[in-house]
Parts: C-alpha cells; structure tokens; sequence
C-alpha cells in the first residue's frame, strides 16, 4: 500500500487529503479519489515538480494540484517596471 497525500491550496487556504492506494496507482488515481479537482487545474506536480498523470507514484509522495497563473508573468514584470519608472 501507498500512502500519498493530495493538497490544493489557494490564497489564505488549502485542502489536503491522505489516501491509501494500491502499488502502482499514479497521479490521475489519487486526484481522482481524493475529489479535489473541482476547481480548474492547470497541471500536476509531485513534491513540486512537474508530473504527468500517468506518473506512477512512491510511498509517501505529495500530490500538488496546480491552479492556472492569474496573470502572465511577463506582463507582471512589465506592470512593476511601469509603476517604478513613474
């Protein structure tokens, strides 16, 4: 058996479930069980690294549901500029 822990988390709050899965079970099994992906999820990370949702997962693994950027970090960079140029 595996234990994983499944967390999203937004500004000021988070959800973290703990699971026991099967040898063998991956990413998209433990989101799917774990019910947390009603919110829009842009991506998946293990311990904060990128994954894929057929990544196998290891005992103990973190599960990240990543939420979609807000605005593009370009245009942020571009946002400060302006404001400290004035």
């Amino acid at each position: 058996m595996l234990r994983v822990q499944v967390v999203a988390a937004w500004p000021h709050r988070h959800l973290q479930r703990e699971l026991l899965l099967e040898e063998g079970a991956t990413v998209a099994d433990a989101v799917r069980l774990a019910g947390l992906a009603a919110a829009p999820v842009a991506g998946y990370a293990v311990f904060g690294i990128g994954a894929q949702p057929a990544q196998p997962l290891c005992d103990g693994d973190r599960v990240e549901l990543l939420r979609p950027l807000q605005v593009d970090p370009k245009e942020a960079r571009r946002r400060r500029a302006a404001t400290r140029a004035r």
